[in-house]
């Protein structure tokens, strides 16, 4: 059983995020964990381990026995997992010809890449404009098919001027951006008295 201590990490149900997820430890009474800090939403709540999981011993060794047989029968019923190594993978590839990375490049499935930092991998996805490259300590995600001619800019053209006037007035009709001028009306002559 791992040892836990206040300020460490342990997987709990967060009663936030309904997930079993990191959990920084907050408080301990003894040996168990009382308080937890979800590492994703920050919500602090009572530890409540991974369901599944119970830190209390079963009460009758007669359960525990036939759940151990019924699991190794269902072990025995499965087909066992075979693992390759990285060099048999790469074994079974062109690494003569593998080109150099370059982001500009279009890459296809099992294509093996040179990558400066990286050192020899090979293509195991691809997803639109990235691809995910296996490498002997780890799988990359990189993008690529960036290359090509440069996108057209998309061109400029400045805000047209609305007409502006009184509301209560109908607004003149037509391509110009000008306001129509209003017609000159002459004041009344004045009089003379």
């Amino acid at each position: 059983m791992a040892t836990h201590k206040v300020g460490g990490e342990v997987d709990a149900l967060c009663t936030r995020c309904k997930l079993t997820l990191a959990h920084t430890i907050l408080a301990m009474v003894g040996t168990k964990i009382a308080r937890v800090r979800c590492n994703t939403c920050g919500g602090d709540h009572a530890y409540r381990g991974a369901p599944g999981a119970t830190d209390r011993p079963s009460s009758s060794s007669s359960t525990t026995r036939a759940t151990r047989t019924s699991s190794n029968s269902s072990a025995a019923s499965k087909a066992e997992k075979i693992i390759i190594s990285f060099e048999e993978q790469l074994a079974s590839k062109d690494v003569a010809n593998a080109p150099r990375y370059s982001p500009k490049d279009t890459y296809r499935m099992d294509q093996v890449i040179q990558h400066p930092t990286f050192g020899t991998g090979y293509v195991s996805a691809v997803r639109g404009d990235k691809v995910d490259i296996t490498f002997r300590g780890d799988t990359k995600t990189l993008v690529h098919g960036r290359g090509g001619a440069p996108a057209e800019k998309p061109a400029f053209s400045p805000p047209v001027r609305q007409a502006t006037g009184p509301a209560d007035k109908p607004q003149p009709v037509g391509d110009t951006a000008e306001p129509a001028a209003e017609e000159a009306v002459e004041p009344p002559p004045a009089s003379e008295d």
